[in-house]
């Protein structure tokens, strides 16, 4: 019973949340005016960016339906590349919502086992989430880090507290189902929930860290032992 109302509320947020993007997209498309050309191309710019990011995930949903079936091959691979890949991408949002994101690499490890595509899915959804908890005045930081045997990537935010049990329920890589975060309406539950199934089928470690001015979202990648000869 249990297992069947987690299934039914992380349905109703998967729901509210890919229907929040579809309503802005049909506000936007009844707010074009032939006749205001300069205000137009915003409004297309800004629908075009909305559609992106729900189709991907929709196209993530995707993914994790079908993680069971093992299709997503594990290699060595170059995180720098994966999060120049994810900022380049999101430069244009990032510039457009007048936020910013500062990238600092301080890994002397540059290979980690994983699926380049989910990985790059985990790092999207992060700086998303970041990008929604930032202001003007306020930098958005990803970070890469050596930990142990591990890559750290990491992702901080301004936004307001993370609630014990979600934070909890992150730290055990136990988010079960899209979950809707109290004091974070904006937040992207559904992205966390794809952010931690990626992570446990690449045997990743996937935590937070709160901050009294918003919270670190991380995830902990296995360093390839290629990686460890080539920097040998």
């Amino acid at each position: 019973m249990h297992s069947e109302v987690t299934t039914t509320s992380g349905i109703f947020v998967a729901a509210h949340e890919l229907k929040a993007p579809l309503a802005l997209m049909r506000q936007l498309a009844l707010s074009l005016d032939p006749e205001n050309p300069a205000e137009t191309k915003e409004y297309q710019d800004k629908l075009i960016s909305v559609s992106d990011r729900a189709l991907r995930q929709v196209n993530d949903l995707a993914k994790v339906a079908r993680l069971e079936d093992a299709l997503f091959e594990m290699e060595p691979v170059a995180v720098r590349g994966v999060c120049d890949e994810v900022t380049e991408e999101l430069k244009y949002l990032f510039r457009f919502q007048q936020r910013s994101l500062k990238v600092s690499y301080r890994n002397k490890q540059k290979l980690a086992v994983a699926n380049r595509d989910l990985l790059h899915s985990i790092i999207y959804n992060f700086c998303v989430n970041a990008l929604k908890y930032s202001d003007e005045d306020q930098t958005s930081l990803l970070t890469l880090k050596d930990k142990k045997q591990f890559i750290r990537l990491e992702v901080r935010d301004f936004g307001p507290a993370l609630p014990t049990d979600i934070y909890q329920k992150i730290a055990q890589n136990n988010l079960e189902g899209p979950t809707s975060i109290s004091f974070r309406p904006d937040s992207s539950g559904l992205g966390l929930f794809i952010a931690t199934r990626f992570a446990r089928y690449m045997k990743a470690n996937v935590g937070a860290t709160r901050h009294r001015d918003g919270t670190s979202f991380f995830v902990d990648l296995p360093v390839s032992n290629q990686g460890t000869l080539f920097n040998a």
